[in-house]
Formats: structure tokens, sequence, C-alpha cells
């Protein structure tokens, strides 16, 4: 088949790599504009144009796909290619009408939760922020609501009692390159039978944001492990430690703790009280100005006191 991919993110590459390397055609990529990263600010090309460009593919980078001079051009080229489907993976931008009626099939987007729950732009990191056990990706088909469009297949994974939502993310995005090329498969055979989401079952998984940050060691340590690793790697659960500001990227929870809450009580594996009676340790942690580094190391070069109290 002929195939327009239109993704941006890291979580986007293996989907693209799939169909580079499958029997299908990869005509064209759509993704976002180059944007300034680092402290230089300087350029930088998204992840799912540096692959594209490596195996030769036309690599498009419009404003928008609605309106403007980038869009008629965009739609023009759409239509001259006359793609068989248009997939869509973390693409960062909303697809009209007109977009979505362009390929002769369909415009199939993958999604990294188990539609439909955790519609949205943070899938990932809220199905670990809510603690739950099992998440997935889902293949749909595209519709103008936000993630409502009919489901096509679905596979799931367990999340680890201590796995963080940048390494469920790895995973998903992997799982979600399998899923693709199975739903390719089966437009193709035929065999395919797009089911409706019952929306009374939905529920809306937000962008982050820093305000999420600040851990309030009042609550349980279920919650606040779920934070850590629901936060991991960005934008960070974080608590201060002597006046300085501290980053949690890895924790596990540790039962029976007696102490009051954010108090540490264990200097040597960095077991922090808890409201519920329980404690997290810190795995990984990131001292202000300083680099993301195991607990066990940062122990060596900086002592902490047991008793003291985190805020």
């Amino acid at each position: 088949m002929n195939i327009v991919f239109m993704g941006t993110p890291d979580f986007a590459v293996p989907c693209l790599k799939a169909l580079i390397e499958s029997d299908n055609t990869v005509q064209a990529v759509f993704t976002q504009p180059d944007k300034p990263k680092g402290r230089g600010y300087k350029l930088t090309p998204p992840p799912v144009k540096v692959v594209a460009m490596e195996h030769n593919i036309p690599v498009y980078q419009p404003q928008s796909l609605k309106k403007g001079e980038d869009a008629e051009k965009s739609s023009e080229i759409l239509n001259n290619l006359k793609p068989d489907l248009i997939i869509v993976v973390a693409y960062g931008k909303i697809l009209p009408l007109s977009v979505l009626n362009i390929p002769k099939h369909f415009c199939i987007n993958v999604h990294a939760s188990l539609l439909p729950k955790y519609r949205g732009a943070g899938p990932i990191q809220w199905s670990v922020l809510n603690g739950e056990k099992e998440t997935g990706v889902t293949t749909m088909l595209m519709a103008e609501g936000l993630d409502t469009g009919d489901i096509l297949l679905k596979k799931s994974t367990e999340i680890g009692e201590n796995e963080t939502a940048s390494e469920l993310h790895d995973r998903l995005s992997l799982l979600g390159a399998e899923l693709l090329i199975e739903t390719i498969n089966a437009v193709k055979s035929g065999n395919i039978t797009p089911i409706k989401q019952n929306d009374e079952e939905s529920c809306y998984s937000p962008m982050l944001t820093k305000d999420m940050c600040p851990v309030d060691f009042s609550k349980s340590a279920r919650e606040i492990h779920n934070q850590i690793r629901g936060l991991s790697d960005w934008p960070c659960a974080t608590a201060n430690l002597d006046g300085k500001r501290i980053k949690l990227y890895k924790s596990h929870i540790v039962p029976d703790i007696k102490g009051k809450s954010g108090e540490i009580t264990d200097a040597e594996s960095f077991v922090i009280a808890c409201g519920d009676g329980n404690g997290i340790a810190i795995d990984e942690i990131q001292a202000e100005g300083g680099k993301r580094m195991k607990t066990a190391d940062y122990l060596r070069g900086n002592k902490i006191t047991k008793g003291t109290v985190l805020s």
C-alpha cells in the first residue's frame, strides 16, 4: 500500500521504521517544524524527520493543515500522492476533514492507551499516575473528535510495579509498531471490522504541567510512588532538601515506616515517611545543578541526615 506517515516525536519512530521495513511504500512524511533546543537554542529536527531523511523519504513540515498557505500546499501534495492510507502517530496537529477524506481507505491513528480510556495528550503518564495495572495501544479510524474514532485493533500489556512512564513509553512505542503492521495487513485482507467507542467508558488524559511536580508527603506512599513514576522523565516529581530542590525519578514502596510525613527515616537508603504509615525509598535522584544518578551514587558524595524533613 502507498502510505503517508504523520508523526513527530520518538514515540512515532518505531512505527515509521516498521513501515519502511514492510512491503508498503512510504510516499512522504509530515512532521512538525524544526524547533530550537538546548542551551544554544540550536534548530533541531524532530526524530521522525531524521529517520525519514536517512531513508530519502520526502519530508513536509507545515505550520498548519487547517488554514493558510501551508494548509493549501499540504492538501495539494496529499491529493497528488493519492495515498491508500494516512498513518498518524503522535503528530501533534489536528487533521481537518478535508485531509481525513483524502486516502483511498482510512486515516489510521496509533494511540498509547486502551481506548476509550485515556483519550488525549498524556495517556501513558496518566495511566501510571492513576496506578493502572494494565494499559496498551489502540489503532483507530481518525475522526474529527479527540481520539473518538472507531477502534480497529488493540494490544494490552501489564504495567510494572515500579515502571516509570518513560520506560512504559518506550515499550508502548514498540508495541504500537507491531499493532500498526497487524492493522495494515488486516486492512489489506479486508479482515477488519471497526468498532464504535463507548463514550461512557472514556476518560481524558490532559497534558502534564510543572504544577504537578511538588510532592506532598502527607499523601499515601502509593500516591507518591505513582506521582514519581508518572512524572518521570518529565516534568519530574520534586521536593526540597535542606532548602534546595531535588528531582525524584524512581522509587519503591517500603511498608511500615515510623516517622512524620516527609521525614528521612533511613539515611543509607533514602527512605522517606509518608502519610499512611508507609514510606518510599528514592532510587534515582538529581540534585539542584547536578546530574541524574542512582541514589547510591548520590549518597557517596552527599550526606543526608536521618530525621531531616523534606518539604
